[in-house]
């Protein structure tokens, strides 16, 4: 009997040994990917995010944003804002808001009754606030051409205009004439383009990436950022247009395309997963008002 407990207390002891180790291992694992990635963060350039107030619009057709009848019947809040992105090699504007023609308008229902759309400040001024000029943006890039993105491009002749392949097809063709989501004059002064395919390491380091992901326009981009303090950061564009439009996985039934949406966005949830970015939702009012009470986001 003595034998039988001692040999089942030495199991005890060698299956306790083993957990110990298999922990210590774990939590050593752990601690080595944790500080990989505070080095990483360490190594990279210093990156700003200055969010901005773009206007507001308000989407009297709910249901729009999805293929079928969800939503039906309900009106939705939305926030369309802008970006500027300092890099010690450069200036990024991401997208420009919604007409500047709306300032000083008040709030303006267009043709069709399907939002009302207002915009307070036109760009420049609000870029003043932080000591910056159109002349000091480098290089300019929208998510996507809708209108209520490319809204103030014109003020930015000089600057670079990053641009998909796919996205500038569009622009040049008959499909986008007479299409009330677009606004060609609104950036017809950018003529520094530089055509892109797919995803773009802005400035070469990795802090900076556009990511292509197309099916709402089609060359619809999100932008990834790495910021020492905040970490992983990714700008939705118009991938989803609020927080339950990601939860419900639904795709807007004015997308260019319906599958490429579909894919973009399976695409879109990996790439946030794989990098624990931190998804800025940018049409969403709750994320576009919490991200203004950390600007800049470092």
């Amino acid at each position: 009997m003595k034998q039988i407990i001692y040999i089942f207390a030495t199991a005890l002891l060698l299956i306790s040994c083993e957990d110990f180790k298999k922990g210590y291992e774990d939590g050593m694992a752990q601690a080595e990917a944790e500080a990989a990635k505070q080095d990483s963060l360490a190594a990279m350039p210093e990156v700003e995010l200055h969010i901005f107030d773009g206007g507001s619009i308000l989407a009297k057709q709910k249901q729009m944003f999805s293929a079928g009848d969800k939503y039906a019947g309900e009106t939705q809040e939305l926030a369309s804002p802008f970006y500027i992105i300092k890099h010690p090699d450069g200036i990024l504007l991401w997208d420009t808001g919604l007409p500047e023609g709306l300032v000083g308008q008040g709030d303006v229902t267009p043709e069709g009754d399907a939002f009302t759309i207002s915009r307070q400040e036109k760009i420049v001024d609000q870029l003043a606030k932080v000591g910056l000029t159109p002349a000091d943006v480098d290089m300019i890039a929208f998510s996507h051409v809708h209108f209520d993105h490319t809204g103030a491009a014109n003020n930015f002749p000089n600057a670079k205009w990053l641009v998909q392949q796919t996205e500038m097809d569009f622009i040049k063709s008959d499909a986008i004439k007479d299409n009330a989501f677009y606004a060609p004059d609104s950036f017809s002064k950018l003529t520094n383009t530089e055509v892109i395919e797919g995803d773009v390491d802005v400035f070469g380091d990795s802090s900076v990436m556009i990511k292509f992901f197309p099916g709402h326009t089609a060359g619809h981009q999100a932008l990834y950022l790495t910021l020492k303090e905040s970490g992983p950061v990714l700008l939705s564009g118009d991938t989803y247009h609020f927080q339950q439009n990601r939860e419900d996985a639904v795709v807007p039934q004015f997308n260019y395309d319906m599958e490429e949406s579909r894919e973009s966005i399976k695409e879109f949830e990996d790439f946030a997963a794989k990098t624990n970015a931190k998804v800025i939702i940018q049409h969403d009012p709750k994320d576009f008002k919490a991200s203004m009470t950390k600007n800049p986001m470092k």
